[in-house]
């Protein structure tokens, strides 16, 4: 049995496994079979090495290892070198290679979003051109994130409670503003939590959106997906704003993730949907 995995920690909210052995079933890997794994980071050499040995033939990385799992890899694709994240693994020949497939994700995810549900084909730089940008968080997501909206043109602002974790993230993307946790800035359009507050019930971010009321052109944008609307994105609806979880850079990041290991680029059709309730 061919056996791939996601690991993190927490890992129980994570819903790969129900997508991947989906799509496993579907395109008829019946030898094959995709499974959850919480781990610590004590447990990353020896989960690598079972890479190495083909135990597992493919992984994907959510947090908090993202980047932590790079000194156990022998080799970055471009897109992990650049961001410093890596979130999918699989071996090729004799070396083990971290992919980034969040970048990509998410960059299709913004494409559709801000081309007004068009077909997109190729990736649309300079998209969101003027756009004032404000991210909180710092963690192994968020580089990914960063380097999608410098490409397509986005003024950054980035916050996070460790300070220091976002002054390292200015040192891969200089361009970006560091604000102190708990202020906003004065004017913004996309409000992204790349953090992992609202992955528990009723978690709360404490930042004071309320003079955003009404305002039905500024967006908030949870990359949690599971709950489907986290605390953050209530209050964003109630205030009548634009909102949006991160169902659909789950899915399109999955679907890289996806072709990596099997050459085969599936589709997100109702099934899948259903699964992401």
């Amino acid at each position: 049995m061919k056996k791939y995995l996601v690991i993190g920690n927490p890992i129980e909210h994570s819903l790969s496994p129900l997508i991947h052995n989906y799509w496993m079933k579907k395109h008829c890997l019946f030898d094959s079979i995709y499974e959850k794994r919480k781990v610590e980071e004590k447990d990353l050499k020896n989960i690598i090495k079972e890479i190495r040995d083909e135990k597992i033939i493919g992984m994907n990385v959510t947090i908090p290892f993202k980047k932590t799992i790079i000194p156990f890899l022998d080799e970055l694709h471009i897109y992990a070198e650049d961001t410093q994240s890596v979130n999918t693994v699989k071996k090729v020949k004799n070396k083990i290679i971290g992919y980034n497939t969040d970048r990509l994700g998410f960059g299709k995810t913004i494409d559709d979003f801000y081309s007004q549900g068009g077909s997109v084909l190729e990736p649309i730089n300079q998209i969101l051109d003027g756009k004032n940008i404000f991210i909180l968080g710092a963690g192994g997501v968020t580089s990914s994130i960063i380097s999608t909206l410098e490409q397509k043109g986005g003024n950054l602002i980035i916050s996070n409670r460790t300070k220091s974790k976002a002054e390292e993230l200015k040192i891969l993307f200089p361009k970006i503003e560091i604000l102190d946790w708990g202020k906003k800035p004065k004017s913004f359009d996309i409000v992204i939590n790349t953090t992992s507050i609202g992955l528990t019930n009723n978690e709360k971010i404490n930042i004071d959106f309320n003079d955003c009321y009404g305002d039905k052109n500024k967006l908030f944008y949870d990359l949690i997906y599971n709950p489907k609307e986290t605390k953050f994105l209530e209050e964003a609806r109630l205030r009548g704003n634009k909102t949006m979880n991160g169902q659909k850079m789950f899915l399109n990041q999955a679907i890289h993730a996806f072709n990596l290991w099997t050459n085969i680029t599936p589709e997100i059709d109702d099934e899948v949907i259903k699964f992401l309730g």
